[in-house]
């Protein structure tokens, strides 16, 4: 005799899944962005992916065509990656690198594009992470990490990592919610463009530190 509550549960059970799958579509990047915002609110420097507006505002002083390796530090759900990528000459690469699993999965998934490699990892790690990538140094580096909230020590050894990876001429891309992020870059940068913009959620601090 069949049991009338377990055969309401089976025909119940696939209507959840398709709701849960039609969250997931209709929230999409930003739902994940969200997730990982909350596993990792260290990590992750603000709950809103980055503005268009700000995107443009912190490429908008790279050389795209004496680019070949461009890196990134905390690429989420790939806000900055797709605009680089529109950017990057056909035989560029870009390289992103996030500790959180689940975002560096989303990207391999999300972003099908023979220039493009996501790394689950440190930023810290960047010299280690080029040199197994085949490349000698980065042309540019960019990073929404929040460096006043990471764990002591970090901040300084990435803006450390990161001036040794980039070749002379090349810079570190840095937008920030505070404007103490530029001690970390001057300890290593001489040279160090900084603007505001406004049109964000929140409104931030960039920077561009250049290497001699």
């Amino acid at each position: 005799m069949t049991n009338p509550r377990a055969q309401a549960q089976q025909t119940k059970a696939p209507l959840v899944r398709r709701l849960r799958e039609g969250v997931k579509r209709f929230f999409g990047p930003w739902g994940m962005f969200v997730r990982g915002f909350i596993k990792h609110p260290v990590m992750v420097g603000s709950i809103v992916p980055s503005s268009p507006t700000l995107i443009r505002h912190m490429l908008k002083p790279i050389d795209w065509k004496n680019t070949r390796l461009f890196v990134e530090y905390g690429p989420g759900v790939g806000t900055f990656c797709r605009p680089v990528l529109e950017h990057l000459a056909g035989d560029a690469t870009l390289i992103a690198i996030d500790t959180n699993e689940d975002f560096v999965d989303y990207l391999r998934r999300d972003i099908r594009d023979s220039r493009f490699i996501a790394v689950h990892g440190s930023a810290a790690d960047v010299e280690d992470i080029v040199r197994a990538h085949g490349f000698d140094h980065a042309d540019y580096v960019l990073s929404g990490l929040p460096f006043s909230t990471l764990p002591a020590g970090v901040g300084p050894a990435i803006a450390a990592a990161t001036h040794r990876v980039l070749r002379p001429g090349g810079a570190f891309l840095v937008y920030q919610f505070r404007a103490r992020a530029r001690d970390f870059l001057a300890a290593h940068f001489a040279r160090i463009d900084n603007a505001f913009e406004w049109v964000n959620v929140p409104p931030c601090f960039l920077f561009w530190a250049w290497k001699d």
